[in-house]
């Protein structure tokens, strides 16, 4: 049977544009649909405009520092609008290269929804089929907003770089990297933030101690971070709202949770939680999980596998139960990380255009957080390892000489899990500014295998943080 194409690919984010335009350059016939913007999640919503926030946000602390070593230093308000329109700019110059990408390729673009029709054929919102020998989902993941009493009031990660103004007071739901990644973010640009999150520490899955100094961090970096929390209910107050007559917020709310602002005023947002605290914010940002974006998308319909949270089934070459259909980033539910997704993309193409069969190492991935503090890791938390066999923690907790000098109390949680048996390191967790540009290289040595004689080898880089990966001589403890 003749195709229209041998590859159509259903979204533009980061791995269905590499597959797209890596196949089409093999001289596979390709064509991509994307409903939204080219780029995807990390592109248009998520790590790079995060990033620039990031950086954005760090400047309020650094011209503190800056006073500390001895300059003499002015600086203003943070201008929102200014930065959100460079900001803006700089998408659309990145969404123009990765349109750029695939025509420079010859992959036809449709720039609407498409959805699977059945094993060979994708339906367009215009009502157009297409053909082709082989599909490639990539259509990645969205926020979940949970569902209470007045949610719809709430943002997401996708709303919050286009906000109109920053708002004064926000509350941040959740306790994962997202919420976690906000909260500093926020609280940096000069937003009085209160973060809660249901469980009893943040960043669950992540390990313990390195979660505990990044807790103490944030809340000493003036995040309002409360565990064993979480949102009941919510809703915009109006300009007699009853409700604010009576007294001050602060007033009826437990302690932990007072708040010793005015009364809530018409358009802010009125919220309870489980511990019976209300409080009013000028804004409400859920960062409560993502998930596979696959709904209505026709998977099961075409015969593909959908797990419990939507994720499309794959094997270990990213191929669904149907032999025609392959899946790759995050709507596999995998690992959730753009470089994965760029990885298991290229793996595709090895797999079904190259005759080279390729499956994705998802194993010691290294990885980072970019909290305030901010955290890089890479192979097995503490918790997980000693589960695993007997193993020897390294681990030492400082100020670095940056803020030791400047007189501020932050500190760097170097840490390093190594079994007992083998001496291989396991698992490399940093707490510290920079911890993200140190895993990346700490993950090739883990990665290789590296054991702890090898880390001890390698003389120091002094004076640096990361020298103390490499001089840390006696465990701290044994499991």
């Amino acid at each position: 049977m003749a195709y229209d194409y041998d590859l159509f690919v259903i979204g533009g984010g980061s791995g269905g544009v590499r597959a797209a335009r890596v196949a089409a350059g093999g001289g596979a016939k390709v064509a991509l649909a994307e409903e939204d913007r080219y780029g995807g999640t990390c592109v248009i919503r998520g790590c790079v405009p995060k990033k620039l926030m990031v950086f954005a946000s760090t400047y309020s602390a650094a011209f503190e520092e800056a006073r500390d070593y001895g300059w003499e230093v002015s600086s203003g308000p943070f201008n929102w609008h200014a930065f959100k329109s460079k900001l803006e700019d700089e998408l659309d110059r990145l969404e123009s290269v990765y349109q750029r990408l695939l025509d420079n390729s010859g992959v036809e673009r449709f720039s609407q929804r498409a959805t699977v029709k059945s094993a060979h054929e994708i339906e367009l919102a215009d009502g157009t089929v297409k053909s082709a020998e082989t599909i490639l989902v990539a259509t990645g993941g969205r926020p979940v907003v949970p569902e209470m009493p007045g949610s719809e009031l709430g943002i997401t990660s996708n709303e919050i770089f286009h906000l109109d103004e920053l708002p004064k007071r926000m509350l941040i739901i959740g306790g994962g990297y997202i919420a976690c990644e906000f909260a500093g973010i926020m609280t940096g640009l000069g937003v009085e933030v209160c973060q809660w999150y249901r469980g009893a520490q943040i960043l669950r899955g992540f390990d313990d101690e390195a979660r505990g100094a990044i807790a103490d961090g944030m809340r000493a970096r003036g995040v309002d971070l409360h565990t064993g929390t979480n949102i009941m209910e919510m809703k915009r107050l109006g300009d007699h709202d009853p409700d604010m007559d009576s007294a001050p917020i602060g007033d009826r709310a437990p302690q932990a949770l007072r708040y010793d602002g005015p009364r809530g005023k018409a358009g802010q947002i009125w919220v309870k939680s489980t511990t019976g605290g209300e409080m009013v914010f000028d804004q409400v940002l859920f960062a409560t999980g993502r998930m596979p974006n696959t709904e209505g998308l026709g998977l099961a319909r075409a015969g593909v596998e959908v797990g419990r949270r939507g994720e499309a089934v794959v094997d270990a070459y990213s191929r669904s139960a149907v032999p025609s259909i392959y899946a790759i980033g995050d709507v596999t539910n995998r690992v959730q990380l753009t470089p994965v997704a760029i990885r298991e993309g290229m793996a595709f193409v090895d797999t079904v255009f190259n005759d080279t069969p390729t499956a994705v190492d998802h194993e010691l991935i290294p990885s980072a957080v970019f909290t305030q503090p901010e955290f890089g890791t890479v192979g097995l938390t503490e918790e997980e390892a000693r589960d695993q066999e007997p193993i020897e923690v390294y681990a030492t907790s400082f100020r670095a000489m940056r803020q030791a000098f400047a007189g501020h109390d932050e500190r760097v949680l170097m840490k390093l899990i190594v079994s007992q048996a083998t001496r291989r390191v396991l698992g490399c967790h940093i707490v510290a500014d920079g911890a993200g540009e140190m895993i990346q290289l700490a993950g090739i040595a883990v990665k290789m295998g590296a054991t702890k004689e090898d880390f001890d080898r390698v003389c120091a880089v002094h004076p640096t943080m990361s020298e103390e990966l490499v001089t840390m001589k006696t465990p701290v403890r044994t499991a």
